[in-house]
C-alpha cells in the first residue's frame, strides 16, 4: 500500500527531498504522494518531522 501524506502535514518540503523515485509533489496547501509512482519505501515517513506520512 503506498504511503499518503494527512492533514498534519506543515508544506517544509523534507519528504520531498527524501523520495528516491519522485513521488512526491507539492500540492494545494501541503504536499501529495502519486500513489502509482510510490515504492513503499517508508523513506518520507522516516524523515516527517510532524509524522504526517503513513501507509494507506
Amino acid at each position: 500500500m503506498a504511503y499518503v501524506i494527512s492533514d498534519a502535514c506543515v508544506s517544509c518540503g523534507t519528504c520531498e527531498g527524501q523520495c528516491p523515485v519522485g513521488a512526491i509533489s507539492a500540492g494545494d496547501g501541503q504536499y501529495v504522494i502519486d500513489a502509482n509512482t510510490c515504492i513503499e519505501c517508508g523513506s518520507c515517513a522516516g524523515a516527517c518531522p510532524t509524522g504526517a506520512i503513513s501507509q494507506e
